[in-house]
């Protein structure tokens, strides 16, 4: 993997910046457990004088996520069918079991499924098929 002298790779934040054209981002966080990366365009995300809180810690102005919710582990594109045509991994009044998987989300042309942390019924499907989702955000809630 080739690195600047900084010890960035070049090639990942172009295709971080790519992502954010693509899907109208302001900015992105994207990791590993042995990195972390965040791009933003201009003051997007910054965190007023004074003020301690991160941008990705939730703030006074959102709402708690409900009880059964599933979160968004990162930033990225998501699919709720695994290709174009087909069925969607679940629907609302689906039964499912823990570790089923609920949808996709493509980060850096990879597509990580988002499965079920519990058994249970899909109440809510709150996106939409290609939606852009932020880290956080809540995708399904389970009953």
């Amino acid at each position: 993997m080739r690195r600047n002298k900084h010890g960035i790779n070049p090639e990942i934040v172009r295709e971080l910046v790519a992502l954010m054209d693509e899907h109208g981002l302001s900015e992105l966080e994207y990791g590993t457990s042995d990195w972390h990366a965040r791009v933003a365009r201009g003051n997007a995300g910054k965190a007023a004088k004074g003020d301690a809180q991160s941008a990705a810690e939730p703030t006074s102005s959102q709402s708690p996520a409900p009880p059964g919710a599933v979160t968004s582990p990162i930033v990225g594109v998501a699919f709720l069918s695994p290709e174009p045509g087909a069925p969607n991994f679940v629907n609302v009044g689906d039964t499912v079991k823990e570790g089923e998987t609920l949808l996709l989300i493509e980060a850096m042309k990879t597509f990580n499924q988002i499965r079920a942390p519990k058994a249970g019924k899909v109440a809510q499907i709150l996106i939409t098929n290609g939606q852009a989702v932020e880290y956080g955000e809540v995708l399904v809630v389970l009953e």
